[in-house]
């Protein structure tokens, strides 16, 4: 009985912990820019459906300036709340990737990183080359949207 008693008190426990760790992670704030693994045509439907603007990091894998975007600045929490609320982000490597050396083409991609802000039919809205602290690619984002 007291076996019985103990398993009972650790599964209450146990339970009342999970329940804990799903209240913390809704609270939590979001911690980096959500890329969607998306094609760009699926990205553009995306963004048409919520009216927002793309944000392309148009990259090369062998390229150091965008490891250390994705490293860091695209981690910071306010550079995540700012591109998550306004834009649809999605990674696009250009060399290697289905798409990439189209897309390359289509906007002048010739260094990296390379920002494209592409509205939902396509359009070019801007583009911006080289590596961004998180203060340098909220101003750019913030400039897109004025």
């Amino acid at each position: 009985m007291k076996r019985c008693i103990k398993v009972a008190g650790i599964l209450v426990l146990a339970v009342m912990l999970l329940g804990a760790t799903e209240t913390a992670k809704a609270q939590m704030p979001v911690s980096q820019i959500s890329f969607l693994k998306l094609t760009f045509e699926e990205a553009k439907a995306e963004a048409k459906k919520t009216g927002k603007l793309l944000f392309i990091d148009a990259y090369a894998d062998w390229c150091a300036p965008c490891k250390r975007m994705k490293a860091t600045t695209y981690k910071v929490p306010k550079v995540g709340a700012f591109f998550n609320e306004h834009f649809i982000s999605i990674r696009i490597e250009m060399e290697k990737d289905k798409e990439g050396p189209g897309l390359a083409r289509t906007y002048g991609v010739n260094a990296y990183p390379t920002l494209l802000f592409v509205d939902s039919e396509g359009t070019l809205v801007k583009k911006d080359i080289g590596m961004k602290s998180s203060s340098q690619l909220i101003a750019l984002g913030k400039s897109v949207l004025e």
